[in-house]
């Protein structure tokens, strides 16, 4: 057995998973609502990384005590988490602040003044990115901003690489990790040395590297207690939720391509040579199986505001009712909301736009046309043609979006999102009996060597449904995308 971990912005998930054939023994999301997040500042996110740690354990709890195994028939641990996040503790591993989260945008101009005075060209055949809103760039404005606290530091960390501390007592990351903080040089497959030195940050401030699918590191006896594991349980996978949805979908090689909806949404393709986008409005990362040798890159498009906006107007607009309910609501709008176009950038700075925070925005509202079927559905229409806009761009890299595949969870539970992504994109869409718990899960069983290759890893992973576009639908949406893209002002 296995347990995988997503250590997500709005729950914690966990899952044990049967190594031998791939099925879901318990699983446990916590807390029941969705965590909080801090924003004392416009475009500001932090959360407290204890509170990651505390659903953890009870997560873990649930798990365990539903499932009645023998903590020492689990085999290893995996952690997925919440990208681009910035976790810093103390030299008795004490949490120094707040986290600074993947949606917070205060360090904007921090990597745009060094993406123009290390030079654009230098940046992005090294790093592949702009430094931008990114890790890297977080911890330069702690510098700069609180240098009491910034003097405390002994490491700087990703989500991640934090829940590992808690478990085990060891801190280190991996190379896919370093690369999501801008921390890594492609050119020199080396610790991005030049962007530290610019930021005036010690390289001893990161992390030791350890291998994505390995034994980095072993439940301590604290965590054992706290959690119910066995000491010595092997920590033996980690990545950022994106790689790591990918990798759960078995994406791991050039032209698959990998989505999902969540709190944001993104769009994950696989390339084997380095490319990127000269604006930097998707990110090139190192992928889980990258290696010095055998260079696997993912090109990630991310939209901030997606579930978030769904989230949102279920509060706020249908008074909490159930996103399945809210799915019928919406279908009774047509294909095109009736004219009406939500643009769903209402969650901090948006990299697909150059990082501008330009604020969610409701257009073309006719008071005495529209109602609420129409509010949910351009809500949909407007995420969906978001991430339309960020496929063009990989498009123009050279990248091949035919077959999408992503798991049968959050918004691709709605066929109106499903039919708008698949008609609007023209990518035959594949929806899998997955997560991203589940993935990590099973990234564990072959950091340990329970699984002797990826194929063997992904027995049991199922297809649910298949999604094929509809001609005659598609200029229906065409027509949408149209009128859309006229409100967006970049």
């Amino acid at each position: 057995m296995l347990i995988g971990y997503d250590i997500g912005s709005s729950s914690i998930k966990a899952t044990l998973l049967n190594s031998q054939d791939g099925t879901v023994i318990s699983s446990a999301t916590c807390p029941g609502q969705e965590m909080p997040m801090k924003s004392v500042q416009t475009g500001w996110a932090e959360q407290d990384p204890e509170m990651w740690w505390k659903y953890v354990i009870e997560a873990t709890q649930k798990i365990l005590a539903e499932s009645k195994v023998n903590k020492n028939d689990i085999k290893g641990i995996g952690i997925s988490y919440q990208m681009h996040g910035l976790v810093l503790v103390d030299k008795d591993q004490k949490v120094i602040r707040p986290s600074i989260i993947w949606c917070d945008s205060r360090a904007v101009n921090i990597g745009n003044s060094a993406f123009d005075k290390l030079g654009e060209k230098f940046c992005l055949s090294s790093y592949l990115n702009s430094p931008g809103n990114f890790t890297a760039s977080k911890l330069k404005w702690v510098k700069d901003n609180e240098p009491a606290l910034y003097e405390k530091i002994h490491k700087a960390m990703l989500p991640g690489d934090f829940i590992a501390m808690k478990l085990s007592g060891e801190i280190n990351t991996t190379i896919s990790g370093l690369s999501e903080g801008i921390f890594w040089n492609f050119e020199r497959k080396d610790i991005a040395d030049k962007l530290l030195e610019h930021y005036g940050v010690s390289k001893d401030l990161l992390p030791d590297i350890v291998p994505t699918f390995s034994v980095q590191s072993k439940v301590n006896n604290r965590a054992a207690n706290e959690l119910g594991l066995a000491v010595g349980t092997p920590i033996a996978y980690r990545a950022g939720d994106q790689p790591n949805n990918a990798f759960s979908l078995n994406v791991l090689n050039a032209g698959e391509v990998a989505a999902t909806a969540g709190t944001s949404g993104v769009v994950y393709g696989i390339i084997e040579s380095p490319a990127y986008d000269p604006q930097s409005r998707v990110n090139t990362f190192a992928h889980v199986n990258y290696s010095k040798e055998h260079e696997k890159l993912g090109v990630l498009l991310c939209i901030n505001g997606t579930g978030i906006l769904n989230s949102w107007l279920r509060k706020n607009v249908v008074n909490n009712l159930d996103y399945p309910e809210i799915n019928k609501i919406a279908a009774k709008a047509p294909i095109g909301s009736d004219g009406l176009v939500f643009m769903p950038f209402g969650n901090g700075a948006e990299r697909v736009l150059c990082n501008k925070d330009v604020g969610a925005q409701l257009h073309n509202l006719q008071l005495n046309r529209h109602e609420q079927s129409h509010l949910l559905r351009a809500g949909q229409e407007g995420i969906v043609f978001s991430l339309n806009y960020g496929f063009d761009i990989m498009k123009n890299m050279g990248m091949q979006l035919n077959t999408v595949r992503a798991g049968y969870a959050n918004m691709f539970l709605s066929p109106i999102f499903v039919e708008a992504f698949t008609n609007i994109t023209g990518a035959v869409v594949e929806l899998y009996n997955t997560d991203g718990s589940q993935g990590s899960a099973r990234g564990a069983g072959v950091g340990t060597g329970v699984y002797s290759d990826f194929t063997e890893a992904f027995n049991g992973l199922k297809t649910i449904d298949k999604i094929e576009p509809n001609p005659e639908l598609q200029k229906k949406y065409q027509d949408a995308y149209t009128n859309w893209l006229t409100y967006l002002n970049v």
